[in-house]
């Protein structure tokens, strides 16, 4: 039987509210809601912005667990505003060029009045990858 794993991530803040970033059941990563904050610019920027910076901060969580954007297998994000949904998707689109994770696109109010996108994931670990 499969095992929850709670996975560290070095290369990121630890988080500020109980949560664990990422947890492994199995052959299954989750991933949780993260924010487009540029932690090394100590600063919020536009919607296109806070997706790159969400989903990088999504590829080095998966990646401390052993997998990648590549094994995305569904994605959910949660936007503030209704028209940034054009730039977010360009920037998503670079991200899964070819045969895309499903995802779920919700407009809501969120936490931070400066956050505009906020992004988890569910991902599969790579073949091949022991459990």
């Amino acid at each position: 039987m499969a095992r929850k794993e709670v996975i560290p991530v070095p290369d990121l803040p630890a988080p500020t509210v109980p949560l664990s970033r990422v947890v492994r059941f199995g052959e299954l990563v989750y991933v949780s809601g993260t924010g487009g904050r540029n932690v090394q610019a100590d600063r919020w920027g536009d919607v296109a912005d806070q997706t790159r910076c969400a989903l990088d901060t999504i590829q080095t969580a998966l990646a401390a667990a052993g997998t990648s954007l590549a094994n995305a297998l569904s994605v959910t994000t949660h936007l503030k505003r209704r028209e940034d949904f054009a730039a977010y998707n360009e920037v998503y689109r670079s991200y899964f060029p070819t045969d895309p994770p499903t995802r779920t696109t919700v407009q809501c109010e969120l936490m931070n009045p400066e956050m505009l996108v906020e992004i988890s994931c569910i991902a599969s670990m790579p073949d091949g990858a022991s459990t």
